[in-house]
């Protein structure tokens, strides 16, 4: 076991040094044109670039869920001022380059990935898509297809279904209730001409932060970042807002389905990205994912797949879920975990492991050039510094048993939990009664030591 122990604290430390350091180089940022550039040597020959819109869902109002998605799909599907799509895509195809574009609830990205000898040929056709798109309609008209299709295909899987209605009941008149992706509707009525006019709307300086991992040279980032920002303008000041989610009470919402089980999930509260909790919020809500399978699943034999999560976004929330035949019985033993995790906390040697766990986990993920700047890009927008990408085995390491115990009591309150399957198997008196109220064991901390 020490063995164990050892080879995995040499993985953690090679990796994070090798991300730090990858070609004698250390990260930094610069500001060109207005834009904050975040720069991560590689030590090899692969760029990824990656160009952040901020906003997401903080974007568009409901009606238009979707136009974003649709828009950033369109850089790429619909032509460019100089190239129709197919030629677009010959042209990455010569050098088996890929470009892309996707938005989430927080932010939108225009992604290249291409060798290095390649990218002076490839960035012209990157600016062209960004800056200026064609959305030629016929074009337009197959990828909003496309989109509608998914949803349809989407809308038959009980676990999106679910998923889709607790945002919605927990987010009811609030931007984290739109789905980025829309609904059919949304979707259905949305024109070239308008999405082409809600992109440009939002390609501004003041909403971009670019992110490049790669072993460039700083006169060539500066001049290709510049040709990149000469025909986007300055824009309005944007600072996307940060919302907290705190239930006041237990509630309960249920839609009759034909299912052979029932799904379950509840929404609650967590720490906002940046804050003082985050990291032990984090730890507490992965240790309670693996008590939460071991008594649902393991002890009881209620679900084959239970959960619990934690989403760290610019609306920060967590919870449980699952899908099970006796979702009266779940309750009880979901009641019973509550409470024994507020009273008795999480332990010492639960947080050691999880912190060796979850620092794997971290940094083996950080073996490509892509999914090193979607980390820099998602800890500079959420949390306001980059550098935390970098420094996390650092302040994952200051967190103590006495901040994850105290975070999850924090924020794991009230639940919104939401129900679909027959009405006929569960009592909703059950679930808006919640746990038992518990007595706190008194701590003398006030805050942890992370960011």
């Amino acid at each position: 076991m020490r063995h164990i122990t050892i080879c995995i604290a040499f993985l953690i430390s090679m990796t994070a040094t090798r991300a730090q350091n990858a070609s004698g180089g250390q990260a930094y940022d610069t500001t060109i044109g207005g834009v904050k550039v975040i720069v991560q040597p590689s030590g090899n020959e692969i760029v990824e670039i990656q160009s952040i819109l901020k906003g997401g869902v903080q974007n568009y109002p409901a009606a238009e869920a979707g136009i974003e998605s649709l828009a950033m799909s369109a850089l790429t599907e619909c032509g460019t001022a100089r190239d129709t799509k197919n030629s677009f895509k010959n042209k990455l195809d010569l050098v088996d380059a890929q470009v892309n574009g996707y938005s989430g609830k927080d932010y939108a990205t225009f992604t290249l990935n291409c060798i290095k000898e390649d990218l002076d040929s490839v960035w012209s056709l990157y600016v062209d898509a960004f800056t200026t798109p064609r959305f030629e309609a016929k074009e337009f008209d197959r990828i909003k297809q496309d989109a509608i299709n998914n949803l349809k295909a989407q809308a038959s899987q009980p676990d999106y279904a679910i998923n889709k209605m607790a945002m919605e009941t927990a987010f009811a008149g609030k931007d984290y209730a739109k789905a980025p992706e829309g609904t059919e509707a949304t979707v259905g009525a949305l024109t070239p001409e308008a999405t082409k006019a809600y992109y440009m709307s939002i390609l501004t300086r003041s909403r971009m932060v670019i992110v490049i991992v790669g072993d460039l040279a700083p006169a060539d980032i500066a001049a290709k970042v510049n040709l990149l920002l000469a025909a986007i303008p300055q824009g309005a000041p944007f600072t996307p807002v940060k919302e907290s989610y705190t239930p006041t009470k237990n509630s309960f919402a249920s839609e009759k389905k034909d299912l052979a089980t029932n799904y379950i999930t509840a929404v609650t509260g967590g720490p906002a990205p940046g804050s003082q909790d985050f990291n032990a919020f984090t730890l507490a809500m992965r240790i309670f994912y693996d008590r939460t399978f071991l008594e649902v699943r393991t002890n009881n034999g209620l679900s084959y797949a239970p959960y619990s999560y934690f989403n760290g976004g610019m609306t920060s929330f967590s919870g449980v879920g699952v899908s099970t035949t006796e979702p009266n019985k779940f309750i009880a033993v979901m009641d019973r975990l509550l409470e024994k995790t507020k009273t008795g906390g999480f332990t010492a040697e639960e947080v050691k492991n999880m912190k060796t766990t979850y620092l794997t986990s971290f940094y083996y993920r950080q073996e490509t050039n892509s999914a090193q700047a979607s980390s820099l890009a998602s800890n500079e927008v959420l949390h306001n510094n980059w550098r935390r990408a970098l420094s996390f085995n650092n302040d994952l390491k200051m967190v103590s048993v006495e901040d994850v115990n105290r975070a999850f009591n924090k924020y794991v309150t009230k639940l919104t939990w939401v129900y679909q399957g027959n009405p006929d198997k569960v009592t909703p008196s059950l679930y808006t009664a919640g746990p038992p109220p518990v007595k706190l064991p008194p701590t003398s901390v006030q805050g942890s030591k992370n960011n």
